[in-house]
């Protein structure tokens, strides 16, 4: 029965989540760890840590993760896996024969330009999602994390955003304080 709720669940979320893996999180969540309860919320925020950092697309490796943590099976993997890409393979053959020939079409170009803002704020809700407790720390409970974790995210984003240091440089780094600071 789990694997028919996998696979149910994350096809609705390839089916659904535009805008790539991270526009994808709020809804994995709101599945895994609010609905099913598959997975707590500390380790929906490891799997996003761990899917960060490993090759591939974030929401494909959540879903590889959530299946096989509810499951301990590495068919419950496959099949998450398998059902969060089902549907941008059969959406992606199905609109790159037409999109070429219309994809200048008005009706065409105001869809895409509805789309747009709608992944913007998916994008914008996952980041949301992922700024908690868990993450954050409390200010109340440890107000040192909690403002070790401020610090951090603020360099983070500067650095990222302002001065466009490398992502992979800036994870090594922020790694390198949480060990040190923590």
């Amino acid at each position: 029965m789990i694997y028919i709720q996998l696979f149910y669940t994350f096809f609705k979320i390839g089916l659904f989540g535009f805008g790539g893996g991270y526009a994808m999180l709020s809804m994995i969540q709101g599945e895994v760890v609010t609905r099913y309860g598959w997975v707590s919320s500390q380790e929906f925020t490891d799997i996003v840590a761990i899917s960060q950092m490993t090759p591939g697309p974030i929401g494909i490796n959540a879903a590889t993760y959530v299946g096989f943590t509810s499951t301990g099976s590495v068919w419950g993997s496959i099949i998450a896996t398998f059902a969060v890409v089902l549907p941008s393979f059969i959406l992606m053959l199905t609109i790159s024969k037409f999109f070429l020939k219309y994809q200048k079409h008005p009706v065409v170009e105001s869809i895409f330009s509805g789309l747009r803002p709608a992944v913007v704020g998916l994008l914008a809700s996952a980041a949301l999602v992922l700024m908690n407790v868990e993450n954050f720390g409390s200010p109340t409970e440890d107000t040192y994390s909690f403002v070790i974790s401020i610090i951090i995210f603020l360099i983070a984003f500067i650095g990222t955003r302002k001065y466009k240091v490398n992502p992979i440089l800036m994870i090594i780094a922020c790694g390198v304080a949480g060990f040190l600071l923590y």
